[in-house]
């Protein structure tokens, strides 16, 4: 996933507009254009899981955020179930955001 872009209308484009829907709760971008998320696996069945990290381990969202990303995929009639695995490594960097998301924070 990482690097691709989604076919126009396939389940994996609206599993990514799903997550443009998902703030970090100290950064007015969604987790989608800040770089949190790092894979999108959808299988046959229409789970989805979704590997991603946080900007900081102590993010105080930590534990609620999975629960906002999983219910967004969800919405989606299509997909039957989500799983979130929220990971470490690699780190969480500026450099993981997307140009739009560099231009809201006045990093360009």
């Amino acid at each position: 996933m990482e690097g691709s872009t989604p076919q126009p209308g396939s389940l994996e484009e609206r599993v990514v507009d799903a997550l443009r829907t998902v703030f970090d709760p100290e950064i007015p971008v969604n987790i989608y254009e800040l770089g949190l998320v790092y894979d999108i696996r959808i299988e046959e069945s229409r789970d989805v899981f979704v590997r991603m990290t946080l900007t900081s381990p102590h993010c105080p969202e930590a534990e609620a955020l999975p629960g906002y990303v999983r219910r967004a995929i969800e919405e989606i009639p299509e997909v039957r179930s989500a799983e979130i695995e929220i990971v470490w490594d690699p780190p969480w960097s500026p450099d993981r955001m997307s140009e739009a998301a560099k231009l809201e924070l006045g990093f360009l």
